[in-house]
């Protein structure tokens, strides 16, 4: 297993941030330096470094930080006095011990005055986010995937032909899903024939549909789940998460966990794709459907989810608003207890499949992130047992880099390469 955490240069956007931050004192100028990524291993010592430089006359200040779980315990309060000459610069680190393996909120301040804040972890792959699964969870995903066998795909294309030129013809393709529901996507293939690795692209929570680029030497399909995509114009469940949430053999991600599945039976289905290289990708939503699909179906060679969602609901909803406020508001609508929410919950959520991945699995984590925070992001990678990886991106929130992209289909290539 791999870790990798990227250090970016972030010199002249500290000083800009953290002089619109500090107004009380604009003559003070602070760098909070990326010291190990911010994220902490045993047996270093977390610390943060703050580079202070002061451009005018003397003065002095007390800086001070703020530790606090990811769920806004406190845990410790440091302060230093710092006193500059004119042109004077100093550098203050905080040194400090952690109590367990998290991802913690610092809060760094002068006076009564914000400086900056940012997160930081401390050993990630030592989080334990325990399981909560039902002893029927197995049965109860054995019946759906029977379930959606027994439904006829009836897949339909229809090429596009503005999209479509002398590399590469791109085609909508619809098809049934369980229940009969009519899913859709776009479908990239290249001209000359061959037989060819194809990526899966699963998409966010409400994501506008995205028609594929092209990349050459893969096919490529960008599935549109029931009510979302190329589908939510029709949309008939409302708020996805909180659709049918008293009965898991109707709740939405029932279905739509079989819609990605019924995604690799269009792509395994395809004279033009090699069987053995279909991978599979996605962000926040589309994160969690590849950790989905990778646990209900082996025919993926290798997945690579980003910041991925609908992991570890009770640790979730104690950080985050959403997607917490509108679960709960549907609780109480309902009348449903915390025991049973989260009974209907842990048959989809991504902890409790994620001992069930065989392929490898490569991660991207925003170390920022406020809507899928990085704790749940390892409550279930940390549970995978196969071959994996994962990226830490200091300063990224709900977000990947731009080099995401170019960092997963080399893993993706390197996978091909393990198998020949």
């Amino acid at each position: 297993m791999k870790k990798h955490v990227t250090l970016l240069s972030l010199f002249v956007f500290s000083w800009v941030l953290s002089a619109q931050e500090n107004p009380a004192k604009p003559d003070l100028k602070y760098r909070v330096e990326q010291v190990a990524g911010w994220v902490f291993y045993s047996p270093a010592r977390p610390v943060v470094q703050v580079v202070v430089a002061n451009q005018k006359e003397a003065m002095s200040a007390v800086l001070q930080l703020d530790v606090a779980t990811d769920t806004y315990c406190p845990i410790a309060t440091f302060s230093q006095k710092i006193a500059l000459q004119k042109g004077d610069s100093t550098v203050v680190d905080f040194s400090f011990t952690l109590p367990n393996p998290g991802f913690y909120r610092c809060t760094l301040s002068e006076g009564d005055k914000l400086v900056r804040k940012f997160n930081i972890g401390y050993e990630p792959e030592a989080i334990v986010s325990l399981p909560d699964n039902q002893p029927d969870l197995k049965p109860f995903w054995e019946k759906a995937q029977a379930e959606l066998a027994s439904v006829a795909p009836e897949y339909h294309l229809t090429q596009i032909p503005d999209s479509s030129n002398k590399t590469r013809r791109l085609y909508q393709v619809t098809m049934k899903s369980l229940g009969g529901v009519e899913i859709s996507g776009y479908y990239s293939v290249p001209v000359r024939k061959g037989s060819y690795p194809a990526v899966i692209s699963y998409m966010g929570y409400g994501s506008k549909p995205w028609i594929p680029g092209g990349t050459p030497g893969f096919v490529e399909f960008v599935l549109s789940t029931r009510g979302q995509g190329l589908q939510e114009s029709s949309n008939s469940y409302g708020d996805w998460i909180a659709y049918r949430l008293d009965d898991k053999d109707n709740y939405y991600y029932r279905g739509a966990f079989m819609d990605v599945i019924r995604a690799i039976d269009f792509v395994s289905s395809r004279p033009e794709v090699n069987p053995a290289y279909i991978f599979a990708e996605g962000g926040s939503q589309g994160g969690a459907f590849s950790l989905a699909a990778a646990a209900l179906d082996q025919r993926l060679c290798a997945i690579a989810p980003a910041i991925p969602f609908l992991s570890d609901y009770p640790d979730f909803f104690k950080i985050v608003h959403w997607p917490a406020d509108p679960v709960l508001m549907k609780q109480k609508e309902l009348g449903m207890s915390d025991a049973d929410l989260y009974k209907v919950l842990s048959y989809f959520d991504i902890k409790n499949l994620a001992g069930w991945i065989k392929c490898p699995v490569i991660m991207a984590v925003g170390l920022q992130d406020e809507v899928c925070p990085p704790h749940t992001n390892f409550s279930g990678y940390n549970r995978i047992s196969a071959n994996k990886e994962y990226y830490i991106y200091p300063l990224n929130g709900h977000n990947t880099p731009d080099d995401w992209w170019k960092t997963r289909m080399e893993f993706f290539e390197k996978q091909m390469k393990r198998k020949e």
